[in-house]
């Protein structure tokens, strides 16, 4: 499936704001967003675009996309889904690209970053209800038991995110045994709770168009 393969702290930078895709880097002084908070080009520094109604709203379907590492074709396919279920499409939209299997196992806090946690899932790390799931799209439901697979459980990558989640925290619709390296999906999460630095509500209305 494809994937955006260029460097992340553009992105921040792009859509004016820290999106965490690297993990702690992006709370060290290394962030790149920090050091030049403008965005990226020739004309960076200077640019004094403003933005209409229209380019908001882009702006804002932009960097959900990047927060989640999901590209168009397959994001206007969640919107498409969350219009169809019941309930309300902004509502949905959260609820699906949470339930991402990528995005447990980095909510879980086994991962420093989605980016990372993507990478682990794809090279057959995690396991679902015993099985082994190494699609990072596939949906984790409620009652789903997330885990580590036993050979993986010494890798330095997944044990650094443990010790840091401990002291972070760890989403609370996830149920998180991290001595037994798993989790079990209690609900699907609120809006609120996901705490997305966006308007989804202003995604809806551009796809709506």
């Amino acid at each position: 499936m494809a994937r955006y393969r260029g460097p992340l702290c553009k992105l921040c930078r792009r859509e004016g704001k820290k999106l965490y895709l690297k993990g702690d880097r992006c709370f060290s002084n290394k962030c790149a967003f920090d050091r030049r908070p403008y965005v990226p080009g020739q004309h960076g520094p200077t640019s004094r675009n403003k933005l209409t109604q229209y380019g908001m709203q882009l702006r804002t379907k932009q960097t959900m996309k990047r927060i989640y590492g999901v590209l168009e074709k397959q994001f206007r396919n969640y919107f498409e889904e969350a219009r169809k279920k019941e309930g309300v499409t902004g509502d949905n939209l959260v609820k699906i690209v949470e339930s991402r299997l990528d995005n447990t196992v980095y909510r879980m806090g086994f991962a420093p970053s989605r980016n990372v946690a993507r990478q682990l899932v794809t090279h057959g790390h995690f396991k679902i209800n015993g099985k082994k799931a190494s699609i990072p799209s596939m949906r984790v439901k409620p009652d789903d038991v997330v885990e580590v697979k036993e050979k993986s459980r010494s890798l330095s990558v997944i044990s650094e995110a443990i010790a840091s989640a401990k002291d972070k925290g760890t989403a609370p619709w996830l149920d998180v045994n991290f001595d037994a390296y798993q989790a079990t999906c209690l609900r699907y999460p609120e809006m609120e709770e996901a705490g997305l630095p966006v308007d989804v509500q202003s995604i809806v209305e551009l796809y709506s168009k």
